[in-house]
Parts: C-alpha cells; structure tokens; sequence
C-alpha cells in the first residue's frame, strides 16, 4: 500500500468541568489526510485544502505532519510520506481542529506501516502535535479524536489514557459563531492558582457527570456539567454566555458549555429533536448580535479516526 485516506472528526474538550482531562468525539465534521509513501525519509506536506492558505506547509509547524514525525521517529520508519490535507474544521473553533488533522495523520501512517502501534498508542504523537499547535501537550481533543466516544485522561505523567465505556445515546448541539478564538490566547488567562472550595466542586462534578453517564442517571448528568475553573474565566471570549446556557436549559438540553477553548458552544441532549431545538435557538442569540453563526447536530461518535481508503 502507497497511498492511504484517514479521517479524523471533530471533538469536545472540557465537556464543561473535565479542564484537560474529558473529552468526546462527533460523528462529524472532521478533517481528512491523504499519505503517499516516498521515496527517501523526509515528510513534508504538500497542499492544503480549506484552510484559506493560513496554516503552514513547514513540516516542523503542521500538525498532522507533526505527528507523521513524531511517529517516524519512535517506531523506526525507513520511509517517508506526502501528506495532503482536507480542513473541514474552522481555525480556531474549540471543536479541535488541529487536533483532528494530527488524530488522522497519525492513524493513517500507521496503517501505512502496517498497524504496528495500537490506537491507544498513537495518541502521544498526536499530543506533540497539540504543543505545536498550542504551546500544551494537552491530550483531551486527540485522545477522543483517535479513539471515539467519552475519553478521560487519568494522568499526562505517565500518560493514562481511558476510553469510557458508555453505553448512553446522546446527541451534541455545537452552535460555532464566527469569531476566532487561538487556543494559545485562551489558556494565558486562565488563573494559575485555583481556591480549594473551587477544586472540591469541580471534583464532585467530574465524578458525577462520569457516573451520570454509567448509570445512564440523566439528571445527575444535567447537575454534573458545570465548571467553576475555566469556564468562568473564558466566558469573555463569548458573547452572552451565561443566557446561551439559560437558554440551552430552556429548550431541554442536559447541560452546555464552551467546547474546547471556544467560541463554540456545545449542549448535550437526550434526542436529536431537543438537540435541533437548541441549536436554532442559540443561532438565533448569536444573530440578535450580529455574529453569523453554524450548527452542527450529531451523536456521540464511539470509533473515532477511521481508515477510508
């Protein structure tokens, strides 16, 4: 095999008060990369699609050819790969979009060498990506991305990685509006110091939105999905923030907050009706400001990044 199609979608990170450590993956959009065996060792990347010419073919500066590299050089590869991408993801989003391009990178070259490394394996290359991307190794967008479904990351030092096995039905509302927020910018701001009371909430909420979604307790869920450590802060970035939540509540969803580091919002409901709702009503918010926005509805992914050809 010399030529290999992956695909990679989109994700939430945070999931409200797992702060680097939750994430779930969409059934879609996502971003797609085309890898082409060469002839010597060298990886470059030769054209990107959708991007309006903003991210760069530097090797060393890409994400998905971050994590070619990084694969190259753990595993031995004697061969090297072009690396052609398709952006379906907006920059600077919140739903993970350099994440997705280094997620469907790195399964596609690992296929290309024969599969050697198991999915759970893939996901520090994909990390390095993330460093590039955002000056953090952060694992909670890429993790999803590569494996599907809920992920928790239990630890970065060692690296422990876990995908939930969650057998719940639930659909994502992600409403992004058409304003950019860099990663880099969104972690800056955050408090380096958290008060104690802040950290034993945030702990309670954790643990009760991973049992909600074991126990399949929708109401516990619902109280579960509320940060007091980043979002508070972050919320700058989004216009209205506390009235979308009001309002995603309103329409019947369980909980909402900001994916990633924003400006998209995501909801998590129980039916695609209640998910549909939401998300014409937070578009509506949006647009009594002036701010265009889109909507994207799906159910929770369980496969993650997958081989399509």
């Amino acid at each position: 095999m010399d030529t290999i199609r992956a695909y990679a979608p989109a994700t939430v990170a945070n999931v409200c008060c797992g702060f680097d450590i939750l994430g779930f993956a969409m059934d879609s959009p996502g971003d797609e990369v085309v890898l082409r065996r060469t002839r010597n060792d060298e990886v470059f990347v030769s054209a990107i699609h959708g991007d309006g010419g903003l991210l760069p073919l530097d090797p060393t500066k890409n994400t998905a050819s971050v994590a070619v590299r990084a694969f190259q050089e753990a595993t031995g590869l004697r061969f090297g790969v072009s690396i052609e991408l398709y952006k379906n993801l907006p920059l600077g989003s919140g739903m993970g979009s350099s994440a997705a391009s280094a997620a469907a990178a790195v399964v596609a070259i690992n296929a290309l060498a024969g599969s050697p490394l198991s999915r759970h394996e893939l996901v520090p290359f994909a990390m390095e990506a993330e460093r590039v991307a955002c000056g953090s190794a952060h694992a909670d967008n890429v993790a999803p991305s590569i494996l599907g479904g809920f992920v928790l990351i239990r630890d970065y030092q060692p690296l422990d990685v876990i995908k939930l096995p969650i057998d719940l039905e639930l659909y994502c509302t992600l409403v992004h509006p058409h304003l950019e927020v860099k990663t880099s910018d969104s972690r800056k701001i955050l408090r380096p110091v958290i008060a104690l009371k802040d950290s034993i909430t945030q702990s309670g909420n954790v643990a009760g939105l991973i049992t909600g979604l074991f126990t399949k307790d929708l109401s516990l869920v619902s109280r579960s999905l509320k940060d007091v450590i980043a979002e508070p802060v972050r919320s700058v970035f989004i216009p209205g923030y506390d009235r979308i939540r009001q309002m995603a509540m309103e329409c019947g969803a369980l909980g909402a907050g900001i994916s990633g580091s924003g400006p998209t919002m995501f909801a998590l409901s129980a039916n695609r009706e209640v998910a549909q709702q939401t998300g014409a009503r937070l578009q509506q918010h949006f647009s009594s400001l002036d701010i265009h926005s889109d909507i994207l509805v799906s159910k929770i992914n369980p496969e993650g990044a997958e081989v399509r050809s």
